[in-house]
C-alpha cells in the first residue's frame, strides 16, 4: 500500500488567477536505517472533485543483458508502454496482475505491440522463459508523479494552491510508515521513511 501524507499547498505568488504559479514538492525517501531509497514512486492527488488533467506520456521498457530497464516504471492511465527486446535472445513477457494482463509471445527486436496501461494499480512484468527477469509499472490517475533517483529525491511541479495527497511506494516495502512532513510557503519539502521487506539471497548460477 501507499505511504500517504494529507497537506495543503499555498500559493507561491499572490495575484490575478490568470498568473500561472507552480510549486515544487521535494521528497527525500528513505529506508528504516535511514539509506536512500531510489526507485521510489512519489504521486500527489488533487483533492477529491476536481478534474485530473491527461498529460500522457508513453513510456518503454527494455530488456537487455536479460534484464527489464528500467526496473521501475510510473505512468498515467491511459498511456503506452512499449517493450523492445535488445537481447540477442528472444523474450516472452507476461503480467498477471489485475491492472493489467496480458501475453507476449517470443519475439526479438520491437515486434512486441505497445501496451495500453488504463487501469490503475501495481502491475508486474515477468519473463517466460528467464525468470529472474521482473519489472514493476505502477499506473497512476494523477498527472503528478516522480520517481526517486540514487539520492532518493524525488520532485514534483504542482500548480499553485489546492490540496493534495502525497504517496509513496517501493517495489519491496512490506508496511507503510508514519506520515511526516511540513509544508511552508514557496517550495516545499516532505520526507518518508519506508520499511522494506528482507533481502532475499540470490541462489542463481546463471542461465
Amino acid at each position: 500500500m501507499f505511504n500517504v501524507l494529507r497537506m495543503s499547498l499555498l500559493a507561491v505568488a499572490a495575484g490575478s488567477s490568470a498568473g500561472v504559479a507552480a510549486n515544487t514538492l521535494t521528497v527525500q525517501v528513505n529506508d528504516a536505517a535511514g539509506k536512500p531509497l531510489a526507485d521510489t514512486v512519489v504521486v500527489a492527488e488533487p483533492e477529491s472533485g476536481v478534474a485530473l488533467p491527461k498529460f500522457l506520456r508513453p513510456g518503454e521498457i527494455e530488456q537487455r543483458g536479460l534484464k527489464f530497464i528500467p526496473l521501475v516504471s510510473v505512468i498515467q492511465t491511459g498511456s503506452q508502454m512499449s517493450f523492445p527486446n535488445n537481447d540477442k535472445v528472444k523474450h516472452h513477457i507476461y503480467s498477471f496482475s489485475p491492472a493489467k494482463k496480458f501475453d507476449q509471445k517470443l519475439y526479438s527486436g520491437v515486434a512486441a505491440a505497445p501496451q495500453v496501461f488504463d487501469k490503475a494499480g501495481t502491475v508486474v512484468l515477468g519473463c517466460n522463459i528467464h525468470d529472474r527477469m521482473v519489472a514493476y509499472v505502477k499506473v497512476v490517475d494523477s498527472p503528478f508523479f516522480a520517481k526517486t533517483d540514487g539520492a532518493g529525491v524525488a520532485k514534483i511541479a504542482l500548480p499553485a494552491g489546492g490540496k493534495y495527497t502525497v504517496s509513496a511506494w517501493h517495489y519491496q516495502q512490506s508496511a507503510p510508515a508514519a506520515d511526516q512532513g511540513v509544508l511552508d510557503k514557496g517550495d516545499s519539502a516532505l520526507a518518508f521513511k519506508l520499511t522494506l521487506k528482507p533481502p532475499v539471497a540470490d541462489t542463481d548460477q546463471g542461465y
